[in-house]
């Protein structure tokens, strides 16, 4: 163990104003007024880490006890946060030290078998052993050329602007209904629903408070919603300029989610539709008669983690059979490292250690990069990051870790 690992440690309650401080500083933003001075109700503390020197926070980090969509299953998931390392104490082993104790920890006391983080540097998690596995699509489009096609059926129900009181309980139904088949989706209890319908006038950054749209069928049952706000602007002539930037739209039917873009791309005033947490297989270009009008900036959105190969193999299913055997290089976490026999069904999936012969090699990230079916494995084996031992293996391999859905995670931690 090295001085670094020693002196870390979880903050208390009575720490926290010096522990988000150092966070934030790191950033570069002030903390909303009532976060400095208590943490939030998704905060776990016992599950914090701080370094000290002397009085003074230099290093933060800290994991939500999440739970994340994966293929036809729901997994425990670490949600990795606050991570910070002050400049003055760079280049010295304090995030290694920090991501080996969080990893470490998970291993040895069987709690998630996969972490997730969203990285605000893409170079800095490869090293241990995480990669992205969801993409932002972060749609953008002129309103004028976003228009429905004549053809797309809008069904019988109805779209209505609602107050944030009535809009929370029928969204939650809507999303727990799709959310299960969309693997990256993050299971959102009372708390995070809390924190996603905060609204601080402070962190609007110009645009109006966040509206509530739901879409009603003719019985009154609620299948979709939307979450949206305004920017006002205008050009020097006196024209309207604004900005629509849509933050959520989910439905249970096509006609639901085509009612309800409908609204959304007539609002007045706008000039400019933004959608920056898209998924980058979203339907809506296929709703629109210009699809070269949507346009599209992928980032890499959630990275993930296999703590433990084993348990996080066998959590998912697998559309298309497979047995094979996966030679996995994990130098950080030592206890993954080797070769490991993976059979798979729709059903159900088991994994072991072997001393079979690989018909695959690969390192821990290739297999977290894969784990939601949202990248190829044979994509990774053309980029030199995937070995074929025994031909055919990585198609076969492909085959069993796609998924028809795309992974998508719109909720950043």
């Amino acid at each position: 163990m090295t001085d670094v690992d020693a002196r870390l440690r979880p903050v208390t309650l009575d720490e926290w104003p010096a522990f988000t401080a150092a966070m934030h500083e790191v950033f570069a933003e002030e903390p909303p007024a009532d976060f400095a001075e208590r943490p939030s109700s998704v905060a776990e503390l016992d599950r914090s880490l701080a370094l000290w020197d002397g009085d003074r926070v230099v290093a933060t980090s800290g994991i939500y006890s999440r739970t994340l969509t994966v293929p036809g299953a729901v997994v425990p998931c670490a949600g990795v946060t606050w991570v910070t390392v002050a400049p003055t104490h760079r280049r010295g082993g304090v995030l290694t030290a920090i991501m080996r104790r969080q990893l470490t920890d998970l291993h040895e006391q069987q709690r998630e078998p996969v972490a997730g983080l969203w990285a605000a540097e893409y170079p800095i998690y490869g090293r241990f052993g995480y990669a992205p596995a969801t993409v932002e699509a972060r749609f953008t489009g002129r309103s004028e050329r976003l228009r429905l096609r004549p053809d797309v059926d809008l069904g019988t129900g109805r779209v209505e602007r609602v107050s944030a009181e009535e809009y929370r309980p029928a969204a939650v139904a809507v999303r727990e209904a799709v959310g299960r088949f969309v693997p990256g989706t993050m299971a959102r209890d009372d708390r995070w629903w809390d924190r996603q319908l905060r609204d601080d006038p402070a962190q609007r950054k110009g645009a109006t408070a966040r509206r509530y749209l739901l879409h009603r069928e003719a019985d009154g049952a609620v299948t979709g919603y939307a979450a949206y706000r305004v920017t006002d602007t205008w050009t020097d002539t006196g024209e309207p300029d604004g900005t629509l930037t849509v933050e959520e739209v989910r439905a249970t039917s096509t006609p639901a989610y085509a009612a309800l873009w409908q609204l959304l791309l007539s609002i007045d005033l706008v000039r400019t539709v933004k959608y920056p947490s898209s998924s980058p297989d979203d339907p809506l270009r296929w709703l629109i008669t210009d699809g070269r009008a949507l346009h599209s900036t992928p980032v890499d959105g959630l990275w993930l983690r296999l703590v433990d190969v084993d348990r996080a193999l066998a959590a998912r299913r697998y559309p298309t059979p497979i047995d094979l055997v996966l030679e996995v290089r994990d130098p950080f976490c030592p206890w993954n490292d080797g070769r490991w026999r993976l059979s798979g069904h729709p059903a159900g999936g088991y994994c072991a250690r072997t001393d079979r012969d690989p018909d695959l090699s690969l390192g821990v990230e290739e297999l977290a990069a894969a784990y939601l079916g949202g990248v190829s494995l044979a994509t990774l084996q053309a980029a030199g990051r995937v070995t074929e031992i025994s031909p055919g293996a990585v198609t076969l391999a492909g085959a069993a870790f796609g998924w028809p859905v795309t992974p998508w995670c719109p909720d950043s931690f």
